[in-house]
């Protein structure tokens, strides 16, 4: 197993944690910063406010207001005019609504949206054997669309324009870490690459294209192409507001001929025709990505911007698209690299990478000799067409396309091992897919995790459901596919295993060098477990077990290293203008906020609350869903006849109180004693902020202690910080508040800790790489201070195992870490 350094929580001993090499046309120095000042930009927490009436062009506040409810409940013109009909009877009150019917809100809307690019029409026409066909485009180009983003004064501070390199110390030394775009390779390779000339950067779009249906066109299908700034932080550009992704294009899709499918010339029509589509969002971009835009940024700093296509975002199927290549049926099916069809399954092996310079000569010799031409275009995988991408300089589409995990593992790769985990246990019987089944539904409830009641007879197309399956499927397997009940379904469960540990892996929002490298070793590790499978199910009696693995999603993470190093770790007609439409409303409900944020701080002057600082990390826990009425310590103690966590209540609590509040800095100068009807408050919801291990950044669990959570009963597990030096996982039984006279209110839990010891090393822990842990007898329970808490926790039971339970280590990526650095 490659070591991976989690990162340490904030150290006082280390004054710079972080280190920022920029790139040298940048003229900056390199940057040392402590752990609460990383991250966080003066210029982006003074962003200007430039407009006392930022609701322009609408006549008032109350006339934007309006029409923000009326364009996101999509009101037809009756619904608009009976409600404007209505407001305009009431008494004016603290909105003032000018707007008198659909037309005026029409307008308005109209008034806004000029502010900002609006969508073209286009026709492309194309021959085909001698019938013209013409296609039409909705089309925003790119670059308009980035002008609009530079021209708005609240993003203006956010863009980041030069590549940089960044560190965190590992407590021995400083370890290079990706996360943002511009952390990795590619950006500081194009920005070298640039003309020598002064504040020559690069404007990097992402773009991301989808062949999809949606119902409002009917049957009618298109490419919608979405566009986000890679110049802009994280949580803007994949966020909802103005600066996140927006659709810029409809693309036309070429519709099916049976007659004609398969043909040379038809599929080539097809490609031709997305490409010169697709050349109409490039307008402008591919000029400028030669010359440069010369641009005056919220620095005063006078930039020459060049437009870069830094990554294309698509499944499988739109990468074919993006790249040319020929698919599953060349010889070449891979978008990056020239792996052999065949060579698909063997993740052990590396071939060399596609670049445009041997795509760009192979078109050349097929302009010249169509025979020798296309003999050569086969070799490649390549389709006899030419790039459009090939128009923007500094823009390799094989370079650009990426890794997309939704679709080439959740979506993907994951669904053929589910399909091979649904034939082994129709193998086995009724009897032992009921067992799975009811396992599945008993899988504890988590939020953010979906919970199914069967995942043999379901049918999804959510990747991200997909994804919760896979945390929950291992689980519900290993006391059903032993080695002896099933020896293909044991090794089956090898691969998902390895599979668990590389989407966890690659599923880091922030990568180190050694996470990289455990990416590479699990890699190794999965091509093992997968040719092993494949070995015993080619001696199974099992029918149609999958032999064949060489399909391009069993190889397409072999890229995922190469592309987090080098983009970090992020990688028409009327639905068109009420798109526009809602654009442009964000942007003027951006500039309402700023101003109304504006205000509250003026008004606040020097007074301002602790919230409003900005913090890297602010933890803490918080108790929620009180009972009506609070419990005497009697009412628990007589509990204890159905659950044994209540037994001694009184005097465990006694004890915990007196031993325990002296740590925490109160000095008792008596013992202190709870009369019987001595009352608690009980909650039944506690919230868990705490540093993330991932980006250090802080997290929120959502934790449950609950004897009636929708119906069923609810007592969430915790990982707590113990003793000093312990960290143990618990099992809610109670929390609650108290009061303590002349000391105050407290918050604590009663939990039943999993500190029990476990006779030998589980061989199966080994094997999956899992943690189990045994739960003391309820009589044992004890109470801790809710401060005490790190985060939450899924704990599965092990049914073969009395009060033991396997810690689900890929809840998520912090779980994950946690664990595998336990684990060491």
């Amino acid at each position: 197993m490659a070591t991976i350094n989690p990162a340490p929580a904030a150290s006082a001993q280390l004054p710079s944690e972080f280190k920022t090499e920029f790139h040298p046309r940048s003229g900056r120095q390199t940057l040392f910063q402590p752990f609460d000042q990383f991250g966080i930009s003066p210029e982006a927490q003074d962003a200007p406010i430039v407009d006392k009436e930022p609701w322009c062009p609408f006549r008032s506040r109350g006339d934007f207001e309006f029409s923000e409810i009326a364009i996101e409940a999509a009101l037809n013109k009756s619904q608009i005019n009976a409600l404007l009909s209505l407001i305009t009877r009431i008494s004016e009150g603290h909105a003032q609504i000018t707007l008198k019917n659909e037309a005026d809100l029409s307008k308005a809307w109209d008034n806004a949206a000029a502010e900002l690019t609006p969508f073209s029409k286009h026709e492309v026409a194309m021959t085909y054997k001698k019938n013209e066909q013409v296609y039409e485009v909705h089309a925003r180009p790119i670059w308009d669309w980035a002008l609009d983003l530079l021209d708005n004064p609240l993003l203006a501070p956010h863009f980041v324009w030069d590549a940089c390199r960044v560190y965190k110390h590992n407590g021995a030394q400083f370890e290079r870490f990706f996360n943002e775009p511009w952390t990795g390779d590619r950006w500081w390779d194009i920005q070298s690459s640039l003309p020598d000339i002064d504040g020559a950067v690069p404007f990097c779009f992402i773009l991301y294209a989808d062949k999809t249906k949606l119902s409002s066109f009917g049957t009618v299908k298109g490419y919608p192409v979405v566009v986000r700034c890679a110049n802009l932080p994280t949580h803007i550009r994949n966020g909802e507001a103005f600066g996140g992704g927006r659709v810029v294009g409809w693309l036309p899709i070429v519709p099916e001929d049976a007659g004609e499918e398969g043909k040379l010339g038809y599929t080539t029509l097809k490609r031709i025709v997305w490409h010169e589509s697709f050349k109409k969002l490039l307008e402008h971009a591919a000029q400028y990505s030669k010359t440069g835009y010369s641009h005056k940024c919220h620095d005063d700093i006078l930039r020459w911007l060049f437009p870069v296509i830094l990554i294309l975002s698509a499944d499988y199927e739109e990468q074919c698209m993006m790249s040319l290549i020929r698919g599953r049926g060349g010889k070449c099916p891979c978008p990056m690299c020239l792996v052999p069809l065949e060579e698909l399954h063997d993740l052990s092996k590396t071939y060399a990478l596609r670049s445009i310079g041997e795509a760009m000569e192979a078109l050349r010799v097929y302009k010249r000799s169509r025979a020798q031409g296309e003999e050569l275009l086969k070799a490649l995988g390549l389709w006899p067409v030419e790039n459009i991408f090939w128009i923007m300089w500094y823009s390799d589409p094989h370079d650009a396309l990426s890794f997309d995990r939704l679709h080439s593992l959740h979506g993907g790769l994951w669904k053929h091992l589910l399909a091979e985990l649904k034939k082994i246990l129709a193998s086995l019987g009724r009897e032992a897919e009921a067992a799975f089944e009811k396992l599945i539904d008993d899988f504890p409830r988590w939020c953010n995790l979906n919970h199914f009641k069967s995942a043999i007879n379901i049918t999804i197309s959510d990747g991200n459901k997909y994804q919760d399956l896979s945390k929950q499927t291992l689980y519900a397997c290993l006391n059903l596919l032993t080695p002896r009940t099933s020896p293909e379904g044991h090794q089956l469960l090898h691969v998902i295993s390895t599979y668990l540990q590389l989407d966890s892996l690659i599923g880091l929002d922030v990568h180190t060098e050694g996470t990289l490298a455990a990416i590479e070793a699990e890699l190794l590790i999965f091509d093992t477990e997968l040719k092993a499978y494949v070995a015993c199910a080619e001696s199974s009696d099992i029918e149609k077990l999958k032999l064949n693995w060489n399909f391009p999603k069993t190889h397409l993470w072999k890229h995922i290293v190469r592309d987090i190093q080098c983009k970090g770790a992020d990688v028409a007609g009327q639905i068109l203008r009420v798109d526009h439409h809602k654009f442009a409303l964000m942007l003027l409900r951006e500039h309402v906020d700023a101003v109304d944020e504006y205000n509250r701080l003026q008004a606040l002057g020097n007074d301002l609350p602790d919230e409003d600082v900005a913090v890297a990390f602010n933890g803490h826990v918080k108790l929620g869903a009180p009972t009506q009425n609070p419990s005497s310590i009697l009412d628990l103690e007589n509990h204890s006849a159905v659950d044994r966590s209540f037994q001694a209540f009184r005097r465990k609590f006694t004890e915990f109180i007196n031993t325990s509040l002296p740590t925490y800095g109160h000095q008792l100068t008596n013992w202190i004693t709870f009369p019987a009807d001595y009352q608690i408050h009980e909650h039944r919801y506690l919230k868990v902020n705490y540093e993330s291990m991932v980006d250090w950044k802080q997290a929120t669990d959502h934790l449950r202690c609950n004897p009636q959570f929708h119906g069923l009963p609810q007592f969430d597990h915790a990982l707590i910080q113990l003793t000093a030096d312990e960290m143990t996982f618990v099992r809610l039984i109670l929390l609650f508040r108290c009061s303590i006279s002349n000391l105050g209110s407290f918050e604590f839990a009663l939990v039943q800790p999993y500190t029990a010891r476990i006779n030998g090393s589980r061989r199966m822990d080994r094997f999956f790489k899992l943690t189990h842990v045994k739960a003391l007898p309820r009589a044992s329970s004890i109470f801790v201070p809710l401060s005490s808490f790190i985060r939450g926790a899924v704990l599965v039971p092990d049914a073969d195992h009395q009060d033991e339970h396997l810690i689900v280590n890929h809840l998520d990526s912090d779980m994950f870490l946690r664990m595998r650095a336990r684990v060491r």
